[in-house]
């Protein structure tokens, strides 16, 4: 039967080499947590915490956000300190959970492993955050949702920079340029885009996030619900 005769099947796009998911914030909601955690570690230093302060973190580096509170505490504080006691927290909260999914993560994650796209979780959390929420993914999911895992401390530099998702389709065998990333802050977005990757992004509908600036290959939606790995193709 040649191509376009009656019966055929349509064509499709291929779909892409695989998808590289963030973690907090676009594959589950742990930004309230974080919110908390940032918010305790700040009060011991004796200084308020507000949403627009936890909005200019997101997505970042831990080092970067320790910096950051610090500041905001007018100085004087030892920075391993203050990153640990925030990853304590944080560590305590995970732990008591819920750990709950963004709108649509687990209905696409469950379509793509379906469908045997290779997928990756790269995050600038550290493994001991990680490690949390891939508990909760594997008791719902299973072992399986991910092929690739990667912490914000198993590279040498994390998000903005683009090493990240670079490894992470290095561990998967594939080119970057033929993954897509799905992100939801401009930290994040600025390193997939830097890796070459096509990115799919849901920013935080708040007044105080960092704008996402549009870019050649970046897309942006306002959830993933409804996203099915055929509708990925289009974004090639």
């Amino acid at each position: 039967m040649t191509r376009g005769s009656a019966g055929a099947s349509p064509l499709r796009a291929p779909l892409p080499a695989a998808v590289l998911f963030d973690m907090d914030g676009l594959l589950v909601n742990t930004e309230p947590f974080w919110f908390e955690a940032e918010a305790v570690v700040m009060a011991r230093m004796g200084v308020s915490w507000a949403p627009e302060d936890q909005a200019v973190l997101i997505g970042g580096p831990m080092k970067q956000a320790v910096a950051y509170m610090i500041e905001r505490a007018g100085g004087g504080h030892d920075p391993d300190e203050v990153a640990r006691s925030l990853k304590h927290e944080m560590e305590a909260l995970l732990a008591l959970g819920p750990i709950r999914w963004m709108p649509g993560a687990r209905e696409l994650l469950v379509s793509l492993l379906g469908v045997g796209t290779p997928r990756a979780l790269v995050s600038s959390s550290a493994r001991a955050l990680m490690r949390h929420v891939l508990a909760a993914v594997h008791e719902d999911v299973g072992p399986d949702a991910f092929d690739v895992t990667l912490a914000g401390d198993e590279v040498a530099r994390t998000k903005p920079h683009p090493d990240p998702y670079l490894e992470a389709a290095n561990q998967l065998g594939v080119d970057p340029r033929d993954c897509l990333v799905l992100e939801d802050s401009r930290t994040g977005v600025t390193s997939g885009l830097a890796a070459g990757c096509i990115v799919i992004a849901v920013p935080h509908a708040t007044p105080y996030s960092l704008p996402i600036e549009p870019a050649d290959r970046l897309h942006l939606r306002r959830s993933l619900e409804g996203l099915e790995p055929e509708h990925l193709t289009t974004h090639f």
